[in-house]
């Protein structure tokens, strides 16, 4: 610590191997670490410079701890964690996992609805608000917009912005919500700009990828091509999700944060099987444990 970020922690730790790695995203000075399992001693530590605020728990995959940031993923090596590869074009701040099939990772990321396609705001110059011309623009200073997001955007909390920080408030509003398809350790196959979620993760099964949205909208695709197979609420209702899907014996599981538990079949088709009311809410992300949930 300090910890900078108006959030707090969001990402879990993952081990690998005799280390625990740990993606720390903050305001600024954000980075990965490693520490030895056995004492907690410092392995190594890599900056993360692009990253602004995230909560992104990484994966690993073939000795890489793959990591999304603002604006970019890196893949770690976990034994140095020097970077063994990254890719660029992701939103500004990243919540949900990414999933492996095959060589395509996957990720998406939602910073606020005016990220959405075509819904992108205009940012003008930082001289056109730097009213007094001090260097800095204070929260009366700036425009609509910067004025209700102003406590993410003042990076160092000192009450005002300096032309960095207005370049990287330029910067974030400029990056659209989108789902991503990549190669790994290569480039980007396809993006899908639709009811994009700020926290479930998605889901891989079967060479469909599913999406669900904190509203309830589920995006099915087909996984290789990102060709949209359906997109409709789940039991055709209105309702919020927080917990990501899982898929287990030929079936989709979503829970709802009301308690409702729902069981699709696997494929694009989004076809119902079952639900049940749990009467509690329900945020965590169902577990899949010897045939069990």
């Amino acid at each position: 610590g300090p910890f900078s970020n108006i959030y707090g922690m969001g990402a879990s730790p993952v081990i690998v191997g005799d280390r625990v790695v740990l993606i720390c995203d903050q305001s600024k000075d954000s980075f990965a670490a490693a520490y030895a399992l056995s004492n907690g001693e410092q392995i190594w530590r890599t900056p993360r410079k692009e990253a602004l605020s995230g909560h992104s728990t990484p994966i690993v995959h073939n000795n890489w701890v793959i990591a999304p940031a603002s604006f970019v993923m890196e893949a770690y090596d976990a034994r140095t964690g020097k970077v063994a590869w990254s890719v660029d074009g992701l939103p500004s701040e990243m919540k949900s996992v990414p999933v492996i099939a095959g060589n395509m990772v996957y990720i998406h990321g939602f910073n606020t609805p005016e990220n959405d396609a075509g819904k992108l705001i205009k940012i003008g110059p930082f001289a056109e608000f730097d009213a007094n011309k001090d260097g800095k623009i204070v929260k009366e200073e700036a425009p609509q917009h910067a004025k209700r997001v102003f406590d993410y955007i003042d990076l160092n909390s000192d009450g005002s912005m300096d032309s960095n920080e207005w370049e990287q408030y330029h910067r974030t509003m400029q990056a659209e919500n989108a789902l991503l398809a990549y190669e790994i350790g290569g480039g980007l196959k396809w993006r899908f700009l639709r009811s994009i979620p700020q926290l479930p993760s998605p889901l891989v099964y079967r060479g469909v990828l599913y999406m669900l949205n904190e509203g309830g909208v589920l995006t099915t695709l087909d996984a290789a091509t990102g060709k949209l197979h359906k997109q409709a609420r789940v039991r055709g209702e209105a309702d919020q999700y927080y917990a990501s899907p899982v898929a287990g014996d030929g079936k989709i599981y979503i829970v709802s944060h009301t308690g409702q538990v729902i069981v699709l079949k696997a494929g694009p088709e989004q076809e119902l099987l079952f639900s049940a009311n749990f009467d509690d809410p329900i945020l965590a992300t169902p577990a899949l444990v010897g045939g069990r949930v």
